[in-house]
């Protein structure tokens, strides 16, 4: 069989998934479809254990309602049910997400609606058609046409990504900066260790901050990236800079943001700068 037969295969049998799950997808008939999704809300927080680990999440009590028999559910994030909650507060919705008829599945999600249309599968089927046409380009005709297959997407992502996140971040700015800061509190650091694969150990410490906003809302978090020498950091007194619609957006260090935003800027300077000079460099060299 020669290189086209494997491309007709390729195509076809990735064009059918890609047809197959498009066509469940119009009749609403996909797994995440047929989810439940409701918003549940957080009716008690606790703290962390000061040196637990970081993959439990904020411990928390949630309740929702099935929509399907009008049953309230009181639950708890225990054990493994979805996205790990690392901001908490009394009366913050989240998302909750279960199978039909099983509303003791339940997960927790950021994003309720993301991926509610189940075309994650079908839309991958497609990506792979576009890259064996690539490839088939490249080896049948010139290499010069990888370079062209890799660049225009890069590009129109690159040209999509950088406007959008520079309006993403300057919203972010403009609300972390748009009041007063408060005062907040290290209630406890969270510590797992982990061994790779040549037997090498490492341990990494995620503090969890205690703040109360103007508001009067007392938000528990994980506070990742900001402070210095997490490790001793139980304790410390930090100043949080917040969003007043979301306090999940927060800093401790408002100057680490503007550091951050200059250099997303400049990453997607370069990588729109790389996919034109792919396209470029593919169309000289045909």
């Amino acid at each position: 069989m020669g290189l086209q037969g494997y491309l007709a295969l390729w195509c076809g049998a990735f064009g059918t998934l890609a047809l197959v799950g498009y066509a469940r997808s119009l009749a609403g008939v996909t797994r995440a479809q047929r989810a439940v999704r409701v918003m549940g809300r957080i009716e008690r927080v606790r703290e962390p254990r000061h040196g637990s680990s970081q993959h439990d999440g904020i411990p928390v009590v949630v309740s929702f309602q099935d929509p399907g028999t009008g049953q309230e559910f009181t639950v708890t994030n225990d054990g493994d049910h979805g996205e790990r909650i690392t901001t908490a507060w009394t009366g913050r919705e989240i998302g909750v997400r279960y199978p039909r008829g099983r509303p003791h599945a339940y997960q927790f999600v950021g994003d309720l609606w993301a991926g509610r249309r189940g075309l994650g599968w079908p839309n991958f089927a497609i990506f792979l058609i576009y890259v064996g046409l690539v490839v088939f380009a490249a080896v049948d005709r010139a290499w010069p046409w990888a370079l062209i297959g890799f660049g225009v997407p890069w590009t129109l992502s690159g040209a999509w990504y950088l406007p959008q996140s520079e309006r993403a971040v300057s919203r972010r700015l403009a609300g972390l900066t748009s009041q007063p800061p408060v005062r907040g509190r290290v209630v406890a650091v969270l510590t797992d260790t982990s061994t790779d694969e040549d037997g090498h150990t490492s341990t990494s410490h995620t503090p969890v901050i205690a703040f109360t906003t103007h508001e009067g809302t007392t938000v528990t978090a994980y506070c990742a990236d900001g402070l210095p020498d997490p490790a001793k950091s139980h304790g410390r007194d930090v100043t949080v800079h917040y969003t007043p619609d979301d306090p999940a957006v927060f800093t401790v260090i408002l100057a680490a943001e503007h550091r951050s935003r200059s250099l997303d800027t400049v990453f997607g300077v370069v990588a729109l700068l790389v996919g034109v000079a792919a396209v470029v460099a593919g169309a000289l060299l045909l």
